[in-house]
């Protein structure tokens, strides 16, 4: 028996694990790490999985090649070749253009996602880039490159020094914070309720985080910018104002928040209108207060007015960039994604709906247009890394009619399931112990300074590439080196890259002459570790690669703390806390919700044991209250007649699900959770109980104007009995 330790790495809380492995390397129980100074031991039953996710039968171990309809194993270097040929069959014939890809939501959670993402989107030079950021958060970035002029100045909530927290649109006891890593999220609430603070959350569902609180206000879906809109109105209405960070545009939103009274959004937004000025008097009273919002009001049709509006509020409350209100994370690592450019967006537009680009790409509720219309641009290659999109974007079911038409199709990913059995070639990453370690990405959003290096547990078997290789041949391969040159290559480059970049970083201690001597100097045992190396002795605290090895359960880096004036990139120096982009939004966001409303709306559902499309392979993960289910008020099951299970309609399609009488979802309300419908899959256990495709029912044409972000919450739907669906 021996014991390992390493980072989870299947949420945002970034927890410590503990490993217990036998003589034959399998793991034999997951813990928290108590030593772990960020997450303290604590472990949810989604890390508690760990050996059995990583040791899953299904998991692919070798690639595959799709001969007609037919699947058959194959060497990684016919698999190599097979991808050199089909993508470069399509440049030469269609141009660059014509290949698009995808970068899913667990290439944030891999150094090699990381560090190739850029160099790989480069290589291709297309126009046609997607991500898991357009499903999900880039409502957030885009707020935010306004107000700040960075992209990922994301401010999280002091939440262990606080005393009064709002939550809006986010149930953290189940996600454990996202855009907001904080293990043990339940423990961090106890604790401030402790010292006498206090938690109120809005939200359609009394979530668990809901039932938790002090205080729970039921609110309409997709009106959280009313709300937002409501308190600040009120204070500026009662002079409730304390403003303690340089802005401009005070005047402009006291102006456009005068129409928001209480009375006025109470009707659209469903929260009393005496409620909405006491949210506002409490955050204005309380000695230290934040806001804090997530999922709920980003995948919204004004996500990102909701977004701008939230850092409003905290700044409008004294409590932006102070302790006990939010801050912002101060990496170990050098912060490569702060370009210092000017914040714009469209610089490019999608082809068929000339949606904006946005962070050098365009939304994914747009790329079955790319696919199936013809012209010039039109996409006929698709690369999908760690994307399972059939089931988690916009009208999937279109997609799953789509991806056939391409003239080839590379995935990345371990699993056959509804998307990747769509390639023609399948590379499977390593099992998650066989690959290193480090949160590049998370670890700026933590609520409190952190860092922790996990090496690699088991080895690769013999000819089996890392990630970092696959990933590495496949930006020579897109570059046209072909698939036999050396990967080596493609990490100089990335080396060369950041290095040189480092030196103009403010501060760095890293001058051009001196490129030579740090590269000597780095260690790592691949190109992702030599990176990391590179960008922790470029930081703030006088780290390496060498002292994160030496401290395995993780370093505390200390409270967070104000940094905002060294963050700020707008062109006046100033937080801009009326970007004209987004009051423009504005007058769509009144004219939304002045006419008749849908009688139902549909939200999605966070499951404690449940992430996205990818854990309902897992045995000791599924089952129990991890049902796909339509969470339905007693009053409306009563009022409609339903009796076990319901058809639901909405623009895009139409679905029959069984119903669960759940007073904990506002009437009006109708709750189904997210990644199920494993019909057509190699997940043997995920297809026994395959429950629905949530997204049959999300419609790809409507997005957030401003992110171009897919609408997944406040989805408008008719619900009708109807009889129980045929096997």
């Amino acid at each position: 028996m021996r014991t390992a330790h390493r980072t989870c790495p299947i949420c945002d809380a970034v927890c410590g694990l503990r490993l217990t492995l036998d003589d034959q390397e399998h793991v034999t129980s997951v813990r928290g790490d108590p030593d772990d100074p960020f997450s303290g031991g604590y472990v949810c039953p989604k890390g508690a999985s760990l050996g059995r996710l990583d040791e899953d039968p299904d998991r692919l171990r070798v690639p595959m090649v799709r001969d007609g309809q037919r699947w058959r194993e194959a060497t990684w270097e016919e698999a190599f070749r097979r991808v050199d040929e089909g993508l470069s069959r399509v440049v030469a014939e269609h141009g660059r253009d014509a290949v698009a890809v995808y970068f899913g939501n667990p290439t944030y959670h891999t150094m090699a996602g990381f560090m190739y993402r850029e160099p790989l989107t480069q290589a291709l030079g297309t126009r046609n880039v997607f991500s898991a950021s357009t499903i999900d958060q880039i409502p957030k970035h885009v707020s935010t490159g306004y107000m700040f002029g960075d992209p990922f100045a994301i401010a999280v909530p002091d939440v262990d020094r606080t005393d009064h927290l709002l939550i809006i649109g986010a149930n953290p006891l189940e996600s454990h914070g996202s855009l907001c890593a904080a293990p043990d999220f339940a423990s961090r609430l106890r604790a401030l309720r402790a010292r006498g603070g206090r938690v109120v959350v809005v939200d359609p569902r009394r979530t668990r985080t809901a039932a938790f609180a002090d205080e729970h206000l039921f609110v309409r879906p997709g009106t959280d910018a009313y709300l937002l809109f409501g308190i600040i109105h009120t204070l500026f209405a009662e002079e409730l104002t304390r403003i303690t960070v340089d802005v401009n545009g005070v005047e402009e939103l006291r102006a456009l928040a005068a129409e928001f009274h209480p009375e006025a959004v109470a009707p659209v937004c469903g929260v009393p209108a005496e409620d909405v000025r006491r949210l506002a008097r409490d955050l204005a009273a309380a000695p230290t207060a934040a806001v804090y919002t997530r999922v709920g009001t980003s995948t919204v049709e004004f996500g990102t007015l909701a977004q701008w509006l939230v850092d409003a509020v905290n700044i409008l409350t004294g409590n932006f960039d102070r302790p006990g209100g939010v801050m912002f994370t101060r990496t170990a690592a050098l912060e490569i994604f702060r370009t210092g450019q000017p914040f714009a967006t469209g610089r490019w537009h999608s082809r068929v709906r000339e949606l904006p680009e946005v962070l050098g790409e365009i939304p994914v509720a747009t790329l079955a247009d790319e696919i199936e219309t013809p012209g010039a641009g039109q996409v006929r290659a698709f690369i999908c890394i760690a994307g399972n999109l059939v089931l988690s974007a916009p009208n999937g079911p279109r997609l799953d009619r789509a991806l056939p038409g391409l003239d080839f199709m590379v995935a990345i990913d371990p699993y056959l399931n509804e998307t990747t059995r769509h390639a023609d070639v399948i590379l499977p990453p390593p099992r998650i112990l066989q690959m290193p370690h480090y949160d590049f990405l998370l670890l700026i959003v933590t609520v409190r300074n952190y860092t922790r290096f996990s090496p690699q547990i088991l080895p690769l078997a013999p000819g089996q590439p890392s990630e970092a290789e696959i990933m590495a041949r496949l930006v020579l391969m897109a570059s046209g080196q072909g698939a036999d040159a050396d990967p080596s290559l493609a990490d100089e480059a990335i080396l060369e890259a950041v290095l040189r970049g480092g030196t103009s970083v403010p501060g760095s201690p890293l001058a051009g002459a001196d490129i030579g001597r740090l590269r000597a100097e780095l260690t790592g045992d691949s190109g992702p570790e030599l990176l990391l190396d590179a960008m922790l002795r470029l930081g703030p605290y006088d780290l390496s690669l060498e002292k994160l090895r030496a401290n395995p359960h993780g370093i505390d880096l200390g409270p967070l703390e104000p940094r905002l004036p060294e963050l700020l990139r707008t062109p006046s120096g100033r937080v801009e806390l009326a970007p004209p982009a987004l009051i423009a939004d504005v007058p769509r966001l009144r004219a939304r919700f002045a006419g008749p409303q849908p009688e139902f709306l549909l939200v999605g559902r966070r499951q404690l044991r449940s992430n996205n499309s990818w854990l309902h392979n897992t045995p000791t993960l599924v089952g129990g209250s991890n049902r796909c289910t339509l969470h339905v008020n007693p009053a409306d099951i009563a009022r409609l007649g339903l009796d076990g299970h319901a058809v639901v309609r909405s623009a895009a399609g139409e679905l029959v699900v069984a119903v669960e009488a759940n007073d904990t979802v506002m009437a009006g309300v109708v709750s189904l959770p997210h990644g199920w419908g494993h019909r057509r899959t190699g997940q043997q256990l995920a297809a026994r109980d395959p429950g629905v495709n949530a997204n049959a029912l999300t419609d790809e044409t409507v997005v957030d104007v401003l992110s171009g972000n897919a609408v997944f919450s406040g989805v408008p739907v008719t619900v009708a009995p109807a009889p129980a669906p045929a096997d």
